[in-house]
């Protein structure tokens, strides 16, 4: 059967449309992936805050390296289930590229927790870390949903005032703990709501016909 002219340019329009928000967003961060990495954080937070851990700045420094293994084991793990398995994608490694944006404050938090290491300053590791997770969101803000940028402004904010605090101690784990948590429920409910947006316009996208 010929179809019509116009139901040939409605149908190309909904593709078009379908193929730019599928481009727009990177869906290779899991949503539940950061809340669980969240609750790993203030899990870990009242643990050491009940001193079921050693008093001292390396127990507490080997807790919080589990728990950043931890996440990062688990997010990497669904970038790679998403990779494997996304059919939109085709295994594309150029769709990978947007993991780079979050590469360099990552690299820089890094080489800020060694030298402050090196040096025993333990105390502004909290800080540090804050920020890195606050400039790793905002880097990430133009292939995520906007809203990660708030959540990335939360963590800078939260770090400079850890930073700027006097007393305040690497071996109070409940402020670490619970900014954490905050920040990486609020972006994880931030990608788990598009992914459900997405999920609604797809199939509206799929059972809508010409005529609507």
């Amino acid at each position: 059967m010929t179809t019509h002219p116009l139901q040939d340019a409605l149908n190309t329009v909904r593709s078009l449309r379908h193929s730019l928000l599928e481009k727009e967003r990177f869906k290779g961060w899991s949503g539940p992936t950061r809340m669980v990495s969240g609750s790993l954080a203030l899990v870990a937070a009242v643990v050491l805050e009940l001193r079921w851990v050693p008093e001292t700045n390396l127990a507490h420094l080997a807790v919080w390296g589990m728990v950043f293994l931890s996440a990062m084991l688990l997010n990497l793990g669904a970038l790679v289930y998403w990779f494997l398995n996304d059919r939109m994608i085709q295994r594309e490694f150029s769709r990978l590229r947007p993991m780079m944006d979050v590469i360099p404050p990552l690299a820089v938090g890094a080489l800020f927790t060694l030298v402050l290491l090196i040096r025993r300053e333990f105390d502004l590791l909290f800080g540090v870390w804050m920020c890195m997770f606050g400039l790793s969101n905002l880097a990430s803000r133009y292939v995520l949903p906007s809203a990660v940028a708030l959540v990335g402004i939360f963590y800078i904010l939260a770090g400079a005032l850890c930073l700027l605090l006097p007393g305040m101690s690497f071996q109070q784990p409940l402020a670490m703990g619970l900014v954490f948590c905050a920040g990486e429920w609020a972006g994880g409910m931030i990608l788990h709501l598009d992914d459900r947006r997405y999920a609604a316009f797809a199939r509206e996208f799929s059972t809508r016909t010409p005529e609507d």
